[in-house]
């Protein structure tokens, strides 16, 4: 079977708010999660480049909104989408002043933004059950538009036994889980971006 894959990937700009963000002339993906759920290193994996994203030690300094021109091909066929990496949530080392103003800024920017049509939450697989994560999730899932989908995506999923795979797919049996070290699930998560954008069946994937 033929696989979606990213030929192109390339950063674009940062911005603080939807007032600098670029045009809405491109359909985009929206990735959110925690500060340390990993996803730089999944932007990297799903575009098959090692340093796309830039991946801190430190959770919360990626304190802008980061902008990535990604060029998928598909049985010959070019879809171009843009992906848009927010800054994490959730981490208390962020001052109060810049925590306002960011948070202001995200709420404007995945409220009034036209051009989102997937949001991607990643999730830690070994906290599913975050109560920072159901609020996140109930939140957008409050203001979501008809023409918009939201997609869980589990990380670090190498990190639970067996039985604890069993019980997180039980509990979230529509999420998607991503192993950035096997490379499973990225076919998944490409062809839920290609159906949602363009409304390319997945073929059973």
């Amino acid at each position: 079977m033929s696989m979606p894959r990213i030929v192109e990937a390339k950063f674009v700009k940062s911005a603080q708010s939807i007032t600098d963000s670029l045009p809405e002339d491109l359909s985009e993906v929206v990735f959110l999660g925690r500060s340390n759920v990993g996803k730089s290193s999944t932007l990297n994996a799903l575009a098959g480049r090692k340093n796309l994203a830039k991946s801190s030690a430190t959770p919360g300094k990626t304190q802008l909104i980061n902008f990535f021109e990604t060029r998928y091909r598909y049985k010959e066929e070019d879809y171009p989408v843009r992906f848009v990496d927010l800054p994490g949530f959730g981490y208390a080392k962020v001052s109060k002043s810049l925590k306002e103003v960011w948070q202001k800024n995200l709420v404007e920017f995945i409220q009034n933004r036209v051009s989102i049509r997937l949001f991607i939450h990643l999730r830690d697989a070994r906290h599913p059950h975050a109560k920072i994560d159901e609020d996140v999730e109930k939140y957008i899932k409050g203001f979501i538009r008809p023409d918009q989908r939201y997609l869980t995506v589990f990380t670090k999923i190498d990190k639970l036994n067996q039985k604890e795979r069993a019980k997180l797919k039980n509990d979230f049996p529509d999420g998607i889980v991503l192993s950035n070290l096997k490379s499973n699930g990225h076919d998944r998560v490409h062809f839920e971006i290609l159906h949602t954008i363009f409304g390319i069946n997945k073929e059973g994937v």
